[in-house]
């Protein structure tokens, strides 16, 4: 597929984006990627592993702090019991390759200490940097694992028990999790996932989002031309009924109508970050 073609797959729409731009392998993995949540058996040897951590630690990082750490979860017994604090989220029980990137502030301030410095940025804008660095970090990892034909699935919901993740990973202060992240061989390609258009994620010059719902309407019902919600597969039917117009956006403002993660704020303030 050309860069064009693979630019309109990923919207669904017709334009004319990437028609000058010729064929770059890296474009093409990152335009046509797709989640995987399903792997086959076989493992993904140390060294392979070892040189696409090596590819995360290469990304762009604020001021050269370095602040991300990645926890390799080895111990089989430890991933099923991680496994078990998010039982929605069965794939992480089969994953052959399962690790936690957390953002670690520690680091600099142990160095401070050792070299004799104060640290005089303890506010918000160190768990932003941290939180920041892991997460390009991340990408990264990721962009390398595709390219070598290896499936990835980042999962958010590691952070619905923050608590038990963190006692199972022994996360000192300032360390806290990100994400986890599921890898392997997959068993089949899925679906490219349909992005939301640039005319809403792309500004120029200041905010504007005067035209949203209009676009968002209209992304709707693409995706939903495409793949479909059956009434049975809509979100918290028991809530909130079956919607006659459901989409993406009515999807994921039913799934932020309930509290989530309502303690992160405090156990992030345990781990000894100042959110002032």
């Amino acid at each position: 597929m050309t860069i064009n073609e693979l630019v309109q797959q990923r919207f669904g729409l017709p334009t004319a984006i990437g028609t000058t731009v010729g064929l770059n392998q890296t474009l093409v993995n990152i335009l046509a990627r797709r989640s995987c949540r399903h792997y086959k058996s076989d493992p993904v040897s140390d060294d392979l592993l070892a040189t696409l951590f090596s590819a995360a630690s290469s990304a762009p990082s604020k001021s050269d702090l370095q602040q991300a750490c990645v926890i390799h979860v080895k111990d089989q017994k430890k991933q099923q019991r991680i496994a078990a604090l998010c039982p929605q989220i069965g794939w992480i029980a089969q994953a052959p390759v399962f690790m936690v990137w957390c953002g670690d502030s520690r680091r600099i301030r142990r160095l401070s200490v050792w070299r004799k410095h104060a640290f005089a940025n303890d506010h918000l804008d160190a768990f932003m940097n941290a939180a920041v660095d892991v997460g390009i970090a991340m990408q990264t990892f990721i962009i390398a694992a595709e390219a070598m034909g290896l499936g990835c699935c980042p999962v958010s919901q590691v952070r619905n028990d923050i608590d038990g993740l963190s006692t199972e990973l022994g996360l000192p202060k300032w360390v806290f999790p990100v994400a986890g992240l599921c890898v392997g061989w997959p068993v089949e390609e899925t679906q490219i996932s349909l992005r939301l258009p640039l005319s809403v994620t792309l500004h120029a010059d200041t905010y504007d989002d005067g035209e949203l719902l209009e676009h968002v309407a209209e992304y709707d019902r693409r995706r939903e031309i495409i793949d479909q919600t059956i009434p049975e597969k809509q979100r918290m039917v028991e809530r909130f009924g079956v919607s006659t117009d459901y989409g993406w956006s009515e999807n994921r403002t039913r799934q932020y109508n309930v509290p989530a993660r309502i303690d992160f704020g405090r156990y992030i303030r345990d781990q000894g970050f100042d959110l002032s």
